[in-house]
């Protein structure tokens, strides 16, 4: 006979597989739910102001009614206007789900293929509390990176995902579900597009208003494709990132006693801290904001929180005498921490800093992805609402104050590089001194970590993808664990010392990632990788063939995915660097253990890492000619056009003399 604690868990399974298939039924309109507003008890986006003219803002309303029948547009209409006057967005708090909303193991949702149960599962995850930023505005990270735009969109989508077929593909237009479309069982089961505006008209202002109106979506780089999975999706990367910086700027991968210092714990930046304890170091984090520190530290992320600088010396003292792995959340503004170490240099001359970054959400500036030393948090919150000129000027002159004290560390002996989240664009946008004399356009004082640290890997067919156990069982984790890492022991045998290297360094992000408990719940893989985004000044930074500014590569990753056996594909305006800044493509790909998601999975993997290394070799990298040129020994039917370099540069000063 099952005991109570069993029948406590077959109710919570009932109840839980009701609200499923509640959340699958489409649109609540007979009755509408009722309107619970804000949820005071979870964290919330800053106020946009888009500066609608009265037309546009009648436009966006209008937009926002047509998801719903005529006769609930009284009571709807005067609701989404104040929605949109006093967030500068309409959200649709109404239709916002009350149930706790998690990814649940994929044999449990309401659906006809298991296609949609997984697209399903990350949509889930992604607007789960413990892993979205602001989860009432369908932010999932970065500031203002997007799941769906509004709720009724959201609620369409479980629907379309319930009831399709493997005949069928859900098309999305920034974030709003064009519908269910006939297709192959072949063909991806979704197709997702975001921001895909005419690039004369991609400038922020135009995108606030745009995005207001309801007509286009920042998807962030894995938000708007439903491939986010916490600050765990990038400790891989951020790891490596770390370690890599060890060997170029230390000359060593033994990071013990070595002091990283960044800042953010908010989404992605979140991983920093993990990460800078399994490589071993003293990583100093700061974060303005209370509340995703303190997330991170109940989450085991962060090992210990502190609001006093002295108490922070102190510590990163300690920790390098003794050689101990730490992860300190400074509770306070970068900038007094930067301006703290500046300050022990100059009294004592003792350097407590080697390694320096900044993972501050500058892509969204004047947004709440930065704020400004001169202010509170809450002060910062109503200034940027109420005087975007005044809080803007703030914030430059922050970046100002911030990069002086780097520029004197730096001159020190600390190395510091631009973690791809626009620091230095901004920085110099603001007037301060991160100019390289000589460099090209996508160039800085300092270093992008894709210009001298990860660019080489990437071009060795190298990046952070992920996979997850939609099973949700921590068991079928750890097994897949041991399966990836022994395939990687077995290759690691055969290459050569410099790609042994990496595969060693992935080898060690799995073995340890288990001991770390860092369990996720969804397949997924980030965009950021050696062929899904175009970035000039972060994943393509290290191109220097004049097309760092050129996006065919994503676009073709994106199709090229799409039609060699990818679940869902998904192509993007803006991720990690901003809006107008980066065209990002990526995948979702469900492996079932079937002879045909095999087939799938090699034709679509090896074609999304070896675009992206041709690429590189076509631009006169020599490590990803080294690597393509290898990949067609092994691959017959891969035929990649190389290129011939010019010996002899006299040729050139002659021919452009004459």
């Amino acid at each position: 006979i099952p005991n109570h604690l069993d029948w406590v868990q077959v109710r919570g399974s009932i109840r839980e597989m009701s609200n499923l298939k509640e959340l699958c039924s489409g649109l609540p309109l007979d009755p509408l739910p009722f309107n619970h507003g804000r949820d005071p008890n979870v964290p919330h986006a800053p106020v946009r102001t888009p500066n609608l003219s009265p037309g546009e803002e009648r436009l966006a309303l209008r937009n926002a009614l047509r998801y719903f029948p005529p006769h609930l547009h009284a009571t709807l209409a005067p609701e989404f206007a104040q929605e949109l006057r006093q967030y500068g967005h309409i959200y649709m708090y109404r239709f916002c789900p009350t149930m706790t909303m998690r990814a649940f193991p994929i044999d449990q949702y309401p659906c006809r293929t298991r296609h949609a149960a997984s697209i399903m599962l990350m949509i889930l995850n992604n607007l789960d509390h413990a892993v979205a930023q602001f989860p009432q505005e369908l932010v999932t990270y970065g500031g203002n990176g997007q799941v769906f735009s509004n709720w009724a969109q959201f609620r369409l989508v479980m629907h379309y995902l319930s009831i399709m077929t493997e005949q069928q593909t859900l098309v999305m237009y920034s974030g709003h579900p064009l519908g269910l479309f006939p297709s192959l069982a072949s063909s991806p089961r979704c197709v997702i597009t975001n921001g895909m505006v005419i690039p004369n008209y991609s400038s922020r202002d135009q995108y606030e208003k745009m995005f207001a109106i309801g007509v286009t979506m920042y998807g962030q780089m894995t938000a708007g494709s439903y491939c986010y999975i916490g600050p765990q999706g990038i400790v891989h990367g951020t790891m490596l990132t770390v370690l890599n910086a060890g060997r170029r700027y230390l000359g060593s991968s033994d990071l013990r006693g070595r002091v990283f210092v960044t800042s953010g714990l908010g989404g992605m930046s979140g991983a920093q801290a993990k990460a800078a304890v399994i490589a071993g170091c003293i990583g100093v984090i700061a974060e303005v904001d209370e509340a995703p520190l303190k997330k991170r530290h109940e989450q085991g992320w962060l090992m210990e929180v502190s609001d006093d600088l002295d108490h922070c010396m102190q510590r990163i003292r300690k920790a390098r005498s003794s050689k101990t792995a730490l992860s300190l959340g400074y509770h306070g503004n970068v900038v007094d921490l930067w301006q703290r170490f500046l300050q022990e240099y100059e009294r004592t001359g003792e350097l407590l800093v080697d390694l320096g970054s900044d993972q501050t959400s500058l892509h969204n500036p004047f947004s709440g992805g930065y704020y400004p030393v001169q202010l509170s948090l809450r002060q910062a919150n109503q200034l940027m609402s109420t005087d975007p000129p005044r809080f803007k000027a703030l914030v430059q002159e922050s970046l100002h104050q911030q990069v002086a004290a780097i520029n004197k560390l730096s001159d020190a002996g600390m190395f510091f590089w631009d973690y791809g989240n626009a620091f230095l664009l901004e920085a110099q946008r603001a007037g301060a001194d991160v100019q390289k004399h000589g460099g090209g356009a996508t160039e800085f004082r300092y270093p992008s970590y894709v210009q001298h640290i990860m660019g080489d890997i990437f071009s060795l067919g190298f990046g952070p993808f992920r996979w997850v156990c939609t099973s949700c069982d921590p068991a079928d984790l750890a097994l897949t664990d041991d399966i990836a890492a022994t395939v990687l022991e077995d290759i690691s045998v055969t290459v050569t010392e410099r790609v042994r290297q990496q595969y060693m360094d992935n080898i060690r992000w799995i073995r340890e990632a288990g001991k770390h408990k860092l369990a996720p719940v969804v397949i997924s893989r980030d965009h950021h990788d050696v062929s899904g985004t175009d970035s000039p000044f972060r994943e393509t930074s290290n191109v220097y063939d004049g097309s760092a500014f050129c996006a065919d590569m994503a676009v073709q990753n994106f199709v090229g995915d799409a039609f060699r056996g990818a679940t869902w594909v998904a192509l993007h305006n803006g991720g990690g660097v901003g809006w107008g800044e980066v065209t990002n493509g990526g995948f979702g790909l469900v492996l079932d253990g079937s002879e045909e998601a095999g087939r799938r999975a090699e034709l679509m993997l090896n074609w999304d890492v070896s675009n992206g290394v041709a690429r590189r070799c076509w631009s006169g990298n020599s490590f990803a000619s080294e690597t393509i040129q290898r990949t067609m020994e092994d691959q017959r039917q891969l035929r990649v056009t190389m290129p011939f370099p010019v010996q002899d540069e006299q040729v050139l000063d002659r021919a452009l003399q004459g």
